[in-house]
């Protein structure tokens, strides 16, 4: 809510599911907790019936939230990411620009990873493409012996689902390239050494480019890798030791994007964590490709710090992006205690600040606790990202409730040794 170490959309951890879903707002989620849960205990202390409180809670928070969407302002351009994106990295606007960049090239539904870099600067790479996590079974597939890399030019490609073990099932593939005069490159579950001395050995004397590449992942999920694969096909390819790297795919667009609008609906519907990350994956490599940020710095520490950073400036920015954002200052219209808690911890009368909001008709019109002034929260740059609201909130109501209605706990008990301790009779005064 406020430009300050502890934002509303503060960046914290803390074992709640807000941090799982959008790597923000834990903080917020923590005093909200608190507050919610301080308020109930006076309810239940004046008589009030727990599960009534429980039903009014819950439509206090649905309130809340519709409030909150409807009021939502989206964002879609590059420079309205990059703003936001900058806002989220504390005021870095090199890391706004790259992660906006990283975005408006593989798209809302692409993969954006942060990884460390190897130089002192931040740096994008893009792999517009397909990525396969899988390099060549052979170095003696490699055709730049500087690289070590194997670099194909509008190879066929072979797509096979098991394992290769019978030298005779290779030929006429072979055949079919050399008469066309294209390069080879095989993606299977494995080739076994026959077939696998067949093709290093038409390499070398033959002069044809070939190069095998065992299919990522493992059951259905290796079936559909190679699914995905075979609908996008590829003009270039170059494999690594590590990896293969599809480019500029001659596929059907048309089917293209149908196994796109296939994938969408598998990541809606999908209940498993592990099937809608997979699922996710596989939707970013059609639609868009992966975008790697790699970030820089001098010394490990820098590093790892500055990754952090990323890492939640990109978690916001995504949240915004998905589900928009609010002035900071409208939070304080719905839910006191965040914002009296940010006026206080910046040295200010949380109540006067409260007060003094409240009476404002102007929903952008806010406190910035960094300079102690009123000012225009969007012209200021100080907003909050909808989804962190409202997931900060959800888990807020849910854990308070929870100890709301809790008549007792079982915790270890603090300085109390324990009585079974050394109770064991000695093994060698035991009677034989």
């Amino acid at each position: 809510m406020f430009r300050v170490k502890l934002p509303t959309s503060c960046q914290a951890t803390y074992d709640l599911n807000a941090e799982y879903v959008v790597a923000s707002g834990t903080t917020c989620a923590t005093v909200l907790t608190q507050a919610i849960f301080r308020e109930g205990c006076k309810s239940v202390a004046a008589g009030v019936n727990v599960m009534d409180l429980r039903k009014g809670i819950n439509m206090a928070v649905d309130a809340v939230i519709s409030d909150l969407k409807s009021r939502a302002l989206m964002i879609s351009t590059p420079e309205e990411i990059t703003q936001v994106a900058t806002i989220s990295a504390n005021g870095e606007r090199e890391i706004g620009e790259l992660l906006a960049r990283a975005m408006e090239k593989v798209g809302k539904e692409g993969v954006i990873t942060v990884a460390d870099g190897n130089t002192m600067d931040n740096e994008l790479e893009v792999v517009e493409g397909m990525k396969l996590a899988r390099g060549y079974i052979s170095p003696y597939f490699v055709t730049d012996s500087k690289t070590q890399k194997c670099e194909l030019e509008n190879p066929l490609i072979l797509i096979h689902e098991k394992k290769i073990s019978d030298m005779n099932a290779l030929v006429r593939v072979l055949e079919l390239a050399v008469k066309r005069n294209r390069p080879l490159l095989i993606v299977a579950e494995d080739v076994e050494s026959e077939p696998l001395t067949m093709l290093i050995i038409n390499k070398h004397r033959a002069g044809l480019k070939v190069c095998a590449v065992k299919a990522p992942g493992f059951g259905d999920n290796r079936r559909a890798n190679l699914e995905d694969l075979a609908i996008l096909t590829g003009g270039e390819v170059t494999v690594s030791l590590d990896d293969t790297l599809i480019l500029h795919g001659g596929g059907d667009k048309k089917l293209i994007e149908e196994r796109c609008e296939q994938l969408r609906t598998a990541v809606e519907k999908s209940t498993a964590v592990f099937d809608k990350e997979k699922a996710q994956e596989r939707l970013s490599k059609l639609s868009g490709g992966v975008a790697v940020f790699k970030v820089g710095g001098a010394s490990e520490a820098e590093v790892g710090e500055r990754k952090d950073r990323v890492t939640d400036a990109l978690n916001a920015t995504r949240a915004a992006v998905e589900e928009g954002i609010v002035p900071g200052t409208f939070l304080c219209l719905l839910l006191k205690a965040p914002t009296y808690t940010i006026a206080s911890n910046a040295g200010a009368d949380g109540t006067l600040v409260l007060g003094k909001l409240l009476e404002q008709d102007d929903l952008n019109f806010g406190y910035d606790a960094a300079t102690g002034q009123y000012v225009d929260m969007v012209k200021a740059g100080i907003i909050d990202p909808v989804k962190v609201i409202r997931t900060a909130l959800v888990d807020a109501a849910s854990v308070s409730l929870l100890l709301t209605t809790t008549e007792a706990a079982i915790v270890d008990a603090q300085g109390v040794k324990n009585p079974l301790k050394n109770r064991m009779p000695n093994m060698d005064a035991m009677p034989y």
